[in-house]
């Protein structure tokens, strides 16, 4: 779906295919395209896709039809669906009710927290993995304040600070930041091996992203 990042990232975990999961999405309406575009994942990643979501829940009830015999096949771990905007979480929401989906994938992050309404509460009630898109706003939250402030957080940078503040929330499991730079990745990658971040913690973040 972005560019080449599908073959790179199976280049990438290639020789370590069984210590990574391979979360990855369909993004047509079109239903034999969508077999199409999993049969080119099934090439890059070995031949299983560990979380298939359906993009924007683009045709999601077509597209779970084939996926759901996929993953009783055991080319597919897990079924989810995603959506960017709160226009559509009446929508997901639904979708999530179905009992047809095991993961959904949202944006989440302190200026962005619609989905704390209705989709976080209705995931934990359903025990559905949750992912997080967009932790930096679409880069509204950057560059953030002096890192001087972010002492008390016990983090280096800010970015660190928006992950950690995520992943505090119980009910998420996974933060997917952008980048294609390495050393970001690794920062970013940081933020996961410090403790959590008590009520004051994040709300301390909260007020920093508020300015």
């Amino acid at each position: 779906m972005y560019g080449r990042a599908e073959a790179v990232l199976g280049r990438a975990i290639a020789q370590r295919r069984t210590e990574a999961v391979a979360a990855t999405k369909i993004w047509t309406p079109d239903v034999q395209e969508g077999r199409r575009q999993f049969a080119a994942q099934l090439g890059f990643f070995g031949g299983r896709v560990d979380i298939l979501q359906v993009h924007n829940l683009l045709a999601w009830e077509a597209h779970l039809e084939w996926m759901e015999e996929e993953k009783a096949a055991g080319r597919i771990g897990l079924l989810g669906a995603t959506h960017f905007s709160p226009g559509a979480f009446d929508e997901l929401a639904r979708a999530m009710r179905t009992g047809r989906i095991d993961a959904i994938q949202v944006p989440y992050n302190p200026l962005e927290r619609a989905v704390e309404r209705e989709i976080l509460p209705l995931a934990e009630e359903l025990g559905l993995g949750v992912l997080v898109m967009r932790p930096f706003a679409e880069r509204a939250l950057m560059p953030g304040p002096d890192p001087r402030e972010l002492e008390p957080l016990g983090v280096r940078m800010w970015s660190q600070a928006l992950l950690r503040w995520i992943l505090s929330d119980v009910r998420v499991h996974v933060v997917i930041p952008a980048t294609s730079d390495p050393e970001h990745a690794r920062d970013n990658a940081e933020a996961g091996d410090g403790p959590v971040l008590d009520e004051e913690g994040r709300r301390f973040v909260e007020a920093l992203a508020a300015g």
